[in-house]
């Protein structure tokens, strides 16, 4: 039982990453139906910009959750002008083009943060120190730490603003706006440019949040750690309905859960023969599962097209 406890918190802890991260995909899926594979690598900026800061800030003396908070920051705004102009130099382009080419280039911009994080950044491993108290909470017989509680608590947090935002602002009208039709929402006085571009630095502000809760949780970070993530993130999205806000964040947490479960009894269910660092398969396979029996995903609602 303990350790059932103690997957399932670490499952919420990893579901909360992807369903910040997810939004992000389904965000911008909902409003111009691209899918953003560059977002992963959003998350990978966010989390190497905390580390500078943190690192360039840490002989200073300041408390450590106001260094984290301020190396926080520092991301939302890298990230935030970074998913700006991806989408006016890469996508905006290309709104019109066939479907492929958007695609095409997202996979390109995300190779092109890749090789340039690795220039900057150097391409080997980095120490991301602890920077919240690290004395443990019981539960049970489960562990948490004071920096996994923050984690879920900025995840509800986000995502309830996030809700709000689109439910009763009046960006969040015109968000569903530019959705449904962004030729007439225009003519009623909508900017759809700025509108996707605000949806993009929203979706960077959250993909910056996972990053940093993501190096904090694990204590490392590199050029490549954005990868995985968005592709699972990506899941998430699909797994929950692409283009359902309550969609991405169910599957986020769902197949956050999944994973962690699975770690934690594959290699009983196996007999030995695989074990838990066999964990990322469990992402692929509900994306086989969900893609071949509901292609419109949990939540997701199946659209005709009107001939």
């Amino acid at each position: 039982m303990d350790i059932l406890i103690q997957q399932i918190i670490n499952g919420l802890i990893l579901g909360s990453v992807y369903a910040l991260v997810a939004l992000g995909y389904t965000m911008v899926y909902g409003i111009i139906n691209l899918i953003n594979f560059a977002h992963g690598e959003v998350l990978m900026v966010g989390a190497l910009t905390s580390w500078t800061i943190v690192m360039a800030l840490k002989d200073v003396g300041m408390p450590g959750w106001l260094l984290m908070l301020l190396s926080l920051l520092a991301a939302i705004v890298v990230c935030a002008v970074l998913n700006f102009v991806i989408e006016k130099l890469a996508y905006r382009p290309l709104r019109n083009a066939p479907r492929l080419a958007p695609l095409i280039t997202a996979m390109g911009v995300s190779l092109l943060l890749q090789t340039l994080a690795m220039i900057i950044w150097k391409p080997n491993y980095k120490s991301y120190p602890i920077l919240l108290p690290s004395e443990p909470f019981f539960i049970g017989g489960a562990v948490i730490n004071t920096t996994q509680i923050v984690i879920l608590v900025v995840t509800v947090i986000a995502l309830a603003s996030l809700m709000f935002l689109v439910n009763k602002t009046r960006l969040g009208r015109a968000m569903r706006a530019t959705a449904e039709n962004p030729r007439v929402a225009g003519l009623m006085g909508v900017r759809p440019d700025m509108v996707i571009s605000a949806t993009f630095i929203i979706g960077a502000v959250l993909a910056a949040l996972a990053g940093v809760m993501y190096a904090a949780n694990y204590g490392s970070v590199t050029h490549t750690m954005g990868f995985l993530p968005g592709l699972k993130a990506f899941t998430a999205a699909v797994f929950g309905g692409i283009g359902n806000l309550a969609g991405a964040m169910v599957g986020g947490v769902l197949l956050g859960l999944i994973e962690s479960l699975g770690a934690g009894y594959i290699g009983v269910l196996t007999g030995g023969v695989l074990g838990s660092h066999y964990s990322d398969i469990f992402a692929f396979i509900v994306l086989i599962l969900v893609l071949t029996l509901r292609p419109q995903g949990l939540l997701g609602e199946r659209v005709a097209d009107r001939a």
